[in-house]
């Protein structure tokens, strides 16, 4: 049989253990241990430059009569061009960088993934601001073959990073360029492409 100071001892844990539980409980009243709960800047409207607001300016479709600067663009406002996605678009500027603005729907096609079809897609709502480096006063600046790293050869349209790698293989195995058609020499390298970059290219 318990002593009374046994009992008195047990009274004791049992009133802490209820204590204890009622705190646990209170203090669990509101949220779970843990949770995280996230607000948006500002209230539920999306900043702009959040990832809402971008894909809404995407979605955005064209006016009938709206214009979009090739030669000066940012590659999401590109990308609302009939025909031109993100990739494209990207490429677009990327070109553009490398090589300067434009000028015209002739001065675009220059980069990869761009056509006929795609040209006459986007008349209606192209324009240009800058000047074709085809312009009389200003000369390109070409790419040396014989000399160009495999990563400057890469960035002209319909070379990538496998034909610049192949170039410059062929370059170390038979020496510099001396024409631009020598490239035809080059394997995975076509008439096509040679065409299309001669005038960005130099031996």
């Amino acid at each position: 049989m318990a002593t009374r100071d046994e009992r008195r001892a047990t009274l004791i844990l049992l009133g802490l253990a209820c204590a204890g539980l009622v705190v646990r409980l209170l203090a669990l009243s509101g949220t779970a241990p843990g949770d995280i709960t996230y607000r948006a800047a500002g209230g539920d409207r999306p900043t702009r430059d959040s990832l809402a607001a971008k894909a809404g300016r995407l979605a955005r479709p064209l006016a009938p009569d709206e214009k979009i600067d090739l030669d000066l663009a940012p590659a999401d406002e590109l990308a609302r061009l009939p025909r031109i996605g993100p990739a494209l678009a990207a490429r677009i500027v990327t070109d553009r960088t490398i090589n300067g603005p434009f000028g015209s729907l002739a001065g675009l096609d220059r980069v990869s993934g761009v056509g006929p079809t795609l040209l006459r897609g986007i008349e209606p709502h192209a324009v240009f601001s800058g000047r074709s480096r085809k312009s009389p006063d200003r000369q390109p600046d070409l790419v040396r073959l014989s000399t160009a790293t495999a990563e400057e050869l890469a960035q002209l349209p319909g070379i990538g990073p496998v034909k610049a790698k192949a170039i410059v293989r062929h370059r170390e195995q038979y020496g510099p360029f001396r024409s631009v058609e020598n490239l035809t020499n080059v394997r995975g390298i076509g008439r096509a492409t040679v065409d299309r970059i001669r005038q960005l290219v130099r031996p």
